[in-house]
């Protein structure tokens, strides 16, 4: 999974959650999410497992990062899931607009 934000604004994202919100009791909070498509020309849509669905369904996987402290909750990044048909084939990543 590929981050387009800039690794300079990362850093310094971070640096100003760290220093609004940082606590030694923060936590980091990782969710995996199912959304259900119907379609097939999604990027990343497959028949995969969805915890939203409880079985395998037509569904894209979406993962997000936050961070929790008694100071308040900030949202980090987010990525898409790419299941292996999608690694796979250049073709239908090309065509969805997915770099390499």
């Amino acid at each position: 999974m590929a981050d387009a934000i800039d690794p300079e604004l990362r850093r310094t994202r971070f640096g100003a959650l760290v220093a609004h919100l940082g606590e030694p009791d923060g936590v980091l909070i990782v969710d995996e999410t199912g959304i259900l498509k119907k379609g097939v020309k999604s990027p990343g849509v497959a028949r995969q497992y969805s915890g939203l669905a409880g079985r395998t369904e037509n569904s894209q996987i979406g993962v997000f990062f936050a961070y929790r402290s008694p100071r308040g909750t900030a949202f980090i990044n987010r990525f898409l899931y790419l299941p292996k048909e999608w690694t796979d084939d250049q073709m239908r990543r090309r065509e969805a607009g997915i770099p390499q």
